[in-house]
């Protein structure tokens, strides 16, 4: 292709130019592929963090609610009524598991009894959250046998699993006695089997775990249990799960994100931020392409008039600049793709005191097919003005320079 040929000697005779053009493409690539990557890798370590010790969907039994009943011909109004002595449950929570686990992509389910009291040791005494599970279960939302730091992670009929926080303000230690009094008004003394330490203040602070079977009674649960909660093999997928089961089962059904709201404003925030970034990176390819283009076109107008006198179209002097563009977008493109995939690789190599990556980059979600195209074309469009102007000069007046 001759016009091809042009372009390309064009490009050609002024190596420092385009080296400068090849280089502003590819840096503009470059701060994209790296905004694009630290964006993603920010928002999956953020849900991976959240839902890593959290479940990804929860069932609960609806609140029920008083009915008042009208009296012929009296208006009446009132709030409803809650009854806080009679405690919600699910009953029929082994149907339940069974018609989770048909629901296909759960990970793990976790039947269990919870609920708020008081941990007591002598004069000392700490409010809680207790969670009541099986023993097998234990790790299916939280793993917290792996955070064991004193003792044993069995949970047998008498025993309890804290926080390091919660026994250290009580001052436990392994085999010792705590007596728990819990929200419905029943107590017993519980023997401290583990020590746990994952690193969460609300869970290291508050929660204490024992056998669901011990939680029966100290709850007023002879048959069900108050919640059950689910693990995902994707958790993304948590608002489509929450919608079935609740339609499965009729029970109040809570998806992750629903929980973390805050969570989710800020990912959205952070995602619009990243993509004003980006849109800065291209218009500034756009920009550079179409200046030096422009500057191009102006000193080779006795050669384009030249050109036009030997018969030579208006529409092959455009598509020459236009080719200019389509080289400089590919070429540039690609070296940017490729220099950022290695910075991206590069910094998430580092790691940090911790062990992790320094910087939640990930590399894998570059956006680098988005980023090429967008290139190519945006370069492709900056060459659209110089193109146009190309093709209007008139020969007398180029020759005449």
């Amino acid at each position: 292709m001759f016009a091809f040929m042009v372009a390309r000697r064009y490009l050609a005779s002024n190596p420092a130019q385009t080296a400068l053009l090849l280089a502003g493409v590819a840096l503009g690539v470059v701060v994209f592929v790296f905004i694009t990557a630290l964006i993603e890798g920010l928002a999956v370590r953020l849900t991976d963090e959240v839902t890593s010790n959290s479940a990804h969907v929860s069932l609960e039994p609806d609140i029920q609610r008083g009915r008042i009943l009208a009296t012929p011909g009296v208006r009446s109004e009132g709030p409803a009524l809650v009854s806080t002595f009679q405690r919600q449950q699910i009953r029929q929570w082994r149907a339940v598991v069974d018609q989770i686990r048909a629901q296909g992509g759960v990970a793990g389910i976790s039947p269990q009894i919870t609920g708020s009291g008081f941990l007591l040791r002598g004069e000392a005494v700490q409010p809680v959250s207790v969670t009541g599970l099986e023993p097998d279960g234990l790790d299916v939302i939280s793993p917290i046998s792996t955070h064991i730091i004193a003792g044993t992670a069995v949970l047998g009929a008498d025993g309890v699993l804290v926080g390091e926080r919660l026994a250290d303000e009580l001052g436990l230690g392994t085999d010792q006695p705590v007596l728990l009094r819990t929200d419905r008004g029943a107590e017993r003394l519980l023997t401290v089997r583990g020590i746990f330490r994952t690193g969460l203040e609300s869970l290291d602070s508050r929660v204490l775990f024992l056998n669901l079977q011990t939680a029966r009674p100290l709850f007023r649960l002879p048959e069900g249990v108050s919640n059950i909660e689910i693990k995902l093999d994707r958790p993304a997928e948590a608002v489509a799960v929450a919608r079935a089961l609740k339609e499965a089962t009729g029970l109040r059904s809570t998806p992750w994100q629903e929980k973390n709201e805050s969570l989710d404003d800020a990912l959205r925030a952070q995602g619009q931020t990243g993509r004003l970034i980006q849109l800065f990176s291209l218009v500034s390819i756009i920009i550079g392409v179409a200046s030096a283009l422009v500057l191009s076109a102006y000193r080779r107008r006795p050669e384009i008039g030249i050109m036009r006198a030997t018969g030579i179209s208006s529409g092959f002097i455009a598509q020459v600049f236009i080719l200019q563009g389509l080289i400089i977008g590919l070429v540039g493109g690609a070296i940017g793709c490729l220099v950022g995939y290695g910075l991206c690789q590069g910094l998430a190599s580092i790691a940090g005191p911790d062990g992790r990556p320094a910087l939640p980059i990930a590399p894998e979600r570059g956006g680098y097919l988005t980023v090429f195209v967008l290139a190519t074309l945006g370069a492709v469009a900056a060459s659209a003005w110089p193109a146009r102007s190309a093709s209007k000069v008139d020969p007398l007046d180029a020759i005449q320079l």
